[in-house]
């Protein structure tokens, strides 16, 4: 018995070519069209694809080759195309928006409004649906991360401490506000670097990696910019810190670490001005 991957990616073979597209093999799901729209020149009989397989407005079973913001499994920051008496449809990159029904909204989405959303197939009417409710998805067991382990991170909701973050689309995370050295946003995808794994099984994260490899990395970051500013920089340990904050988004002592590993390995000089390449 083998079926298809409902909301997610398929590796199916066109079974027949009929005049408004073509049929795949859905193993024992049946055959599933893809609109001629979405078939490639030279597609044959018998050739496989990769497809998106998810339902159209009758519930069918229809595939694409488009890519949609997420899929089944994701967490992702969605806006609301519309409403109705039933609940919210969530753009997400498809012909057929994403609902939403009210149950599973924390707040009342209004259109144009942003939420982050787990996206899931109801087990009741095996229908394609978004949760905002989106603590219950979250993987509450211990995380297998150490100290600087590098991480996804899907930043998720403001508090007093910081940001609470999805790590590597799945744990639970913070970011506290003093390892914040840059503006970050809801909903925004950036890599992360895990600092501790608390008993608790939540994550605290850093946006840099912290010691040695903190300092390399920027240092590479540093030579990337003399490279594209003629050799020099006008920053250095006279400059103010939020200046050093604003421009390359870490702490003065992280720029003083990486001048100072880049002028052990003499490719820089340092001066009144700053920093210019040998």
């Amino acid at each position: 018995m083998k079926g298809i991957k409902l909301g997610d990616y398929n590796r199916l073979i066109v079974a027949r070519k009929v005049d408004f597209g073509v049929y795949l093999d859905g193993f024992d799901d049946g055959d599933i069209l893809l609109p001629t729209k979405y078939v490639p020149q030279n597609l044959n009989v018998g050739d496989e694809i990769e497809v998106f397989v998810y339902l159209d407005q009758e519930e069918r079973l229809v595939a694409t080759t488009e890519h949609p913001l997420a899929k089944v499994g994701d967490f992702a920051y969605l806006e609301v195309a519309w409403t109705n008496k039933y609940g919210a449809f969530l753009k997400w990159g498809l012909t057929k928006d994403l609902f939403c029904p009210f149950r599973e909204q924390k707040n009342r989405m209004v259109q144009g409004s942003h939420h982050l959303v787990h996206i899931h197939v109801d087990e009741e009417s095996y229908r394609l649906m978004a949760s905002a409710k989106v603590e219950r998805y979250l993987n509450h067991d211990m995380a297998p991360y150490r100290h600087n382990d590098s991480v996804d991170l899907l930043v998720w909701q403001r508090t007093e401490l910081g940001y609470k973050v999805i790590v590597d689309n799945q744990y639970p995370g913070q970011i506290y506000t003093n390892q914040i050295y840059r503006d970050i946003h809801i909903g925004e995808r950036t890599k992360g670097y895990v600092d501790v794994v608390r008993e608790d099984g939540k994550i605290d994260v850093m946006l840099q990696p912290s010691g040695r490899q903190q300092t390399i990395d920027f240092a590479d970051t540093l030579m990337d910019y003399l490279i594209a500013h003629g050799g020099r920089c006008p920053y250095g340990d006279k400059t103010e810190a939020n200046i050093i904050r604003e421009v390359f988004g870490v702490s003065k002592k992280t720029l003083k670490r990486a001048i100072g590993d880049l002028y052990k390995r003499k490719v820089i000089v340092i001066e009144e001005e700053g920093i210019r390449l040998v």
